[in-house]
């Protein structure tokens, strides 16, 4: 668990969230909006199959996604997925939690600082995101767009060195 020095902001592991509010969150359709790689029905299966799939990440890399929790509620979740030689970070809030993408960023990315391993962070975002301003604010810059399982993707990279 890591948690902000006197702050109520606490990334955690998602199996430490109930499956009712993971399946609540992903079943919303403005979160759908965003991500296209949302093809399908959210229900109790899909649940679990995305936390063992995020639990076999931090198997894997030994980093993955956490659940981000405020005063103890559950907000989101996201952080870094490896993906070939690159660390990709996501981030997929509910949707009356949107304005904490910069502070979740913000400590998300203080972490990749921190890390050997991770010496530039990579996001890829649909063209249906308008407001960019944020992710170049913070230092990244885009590159190219890129086809990502049949769907296409703006891929911006942060350098964390």
């Amino acid at each position: 668990m890591m948690q902000e020095a006197n702050s109520n902001l606490i990334f955690t592991r998602l199996t430490d969230v109930s499956s009712d509010e993971l399946l609540s969150h992903m079943s919303d359709r403005r979160v759908a909006e965003h991500m296209p790689l949302l093809t399908f029905k959210w229900n109790r299966q899909a649940v679990a199959d995305f936390l063992t799939a995020k639990e076999a990440c931090w198997e894997r890399d030994g980093l993955g996604h956490w659940a981000f929790l405020l005063d103890d509620c559950y907000v989101g979740w996201g952080g870094f997925q490896k993906e070939g030689d690159e660390w990709d970070f996501g981030l997929v809030l509910r949707p009356d939690k949107f304005g904490l993408g910069p502070r979740i960023a913000r400590k998300a990315l203080s972490f990749a600082r921190a890390d050997e391993r991770i010496p530039f962070v990579t996001f890829l975002l649909p063209p249906s995101r308008q407001h960019l301003r944020g992710l170049e604010r913070l230092g990244a810059r885009f590159l190219k767009t890129v086809d990502y399982e049949g769907y296409e993707f703006l891929k911006y990279r942060l350098e964390t060195v």
